[in-house]
């Protein structure tokens, strides 16, 4: 796959914040790309550079070809961004929020109108369109903020938290749409998000900390790293699972034992069959990658 963003040295600094340190990275061409970090770790510093909209200190970005330096239009005509909060008009209508900013990127008339409808079949809002946005619940809202995003089939779709607050329907198709638009026409996703099953079906992660980069890598890859493996025992006694000498915790009629990896767990089942009537091996979850990378907790919420 080809690399669709180039980021080499990235630095922007506010006063005497590193806001962004030395970044560098890629993402490549059709891939789910997580960008992971607590509150203040730079990840909307950076979203905000690659789309323009801040002016980075020092270092290259180049997006779908386009030097943001030389061609920062060229740039933008690639990318629908999708931030946290709606940038549509909650006065207007679905429809007349759409078509306007059609016009922005030079759609108009029949031209305008089929894509919206195009949009509205796939992402179920169909007989939204003549009602103002501000009338719509949260998830309807958010379906509309993608469309918005997607008006002029970019090449790059950025989310930033794009499923913060949304319940689990809307969540599930929202991502439906976007494997069938990353399968079907090649869209490259980058993601920021809080929710770190999202991030374990990435293609590839990114953990930031006080503006590096302090982890990156495959989910797999990551687990592998930063978190063993949990044998889950059903139906053992604690005093049974206090004699294997393994960090453990009781779970209702289970005991979870953490092991080093795969290899440890298949070892400790050759060595106590008989405790290992029921049990299952299970892999570190994102959660802890992320906790073991950076000391803290994954949770939501607004970056300054």
């Amino acid at each position: 796959m080809n690399d669709l963003i180039k980021i080499e040295h990235l630095t922007k600094s506010f006063g005497d914040i590193h806001a962004v340190n030395d970044l560098s990275f890629r993402v490549k061409e059709g891939e789910l790309f997580a960008f992971l970090g607590v509150n203040g770790a730079g990840k909307s510093t950076t979203i905000n550079i690659i789309c323009g909209q801040l002016e980075k200190d020092g270092g290259t970005v180049e997006v779908c070809g386009c030097d943001m330096d030389r061609d920062p239009d060229g740039v933008k005509r690639s990318i629908g961004v999708v931030f946290q909060y709606s940038a549509l008009d909650r006065e207007l209508t679905v429809r007349d929020n759409l078509e306007s900013r059609a016009a922005l990127y030079g759609l108009h008339g029949a031209e305008a109108k089929a894509r919206i409808s195009e949009l509205a079949r796939m992402l179920d809002f169909e007989n939204l369109l003549t009602r103002p946005l501000g009338k719509l619940s949260g998830g309807q809202r958010r379906r509309i903020d993608i469309a918005r995003a997607l008006l002029h089939r970019p090449r790059l779709l950025i989310l930033d938290e794009p499923t913060t607050g949304l319940d689990p329907q809307t969540r599930e198709l929202l991502w439906q749409v976007l494997d069938r638009l990353r399968r079907e026409d090649g869209l490259t996703v980058f993601l920021t998000t809080h929710y770190m099953e999202e991030a374990a079906d990435a293609g590839y992660v990114i953990i930031l900390d006080s503006g590096r980069i302090v982890a990156e890598g495959t989910p797999l890859e990551l687990k592998n790293k930063y978190t063993g493996d949990f044998v889950t025992i059903y139906g053992i006694t604690e005093e049974s699972v206090k004699s294997l000498g393994l960090p453990y915790e009781m779970i209702r009629d289970a005991a979870r034992i953490a092991v080093p990896d795969t290899a440890a767990a298949t070892d400790l089942i050759i060595r106590h069959p008989e405790m290992f009537r029921d049990y299952e091996i299970t892999k570190g979850k994102m959660d802890d990658v992320f906790l073991s990378a950076t000391g803290k907790k994954l949770t939501g919420g607004d970056e300054k």
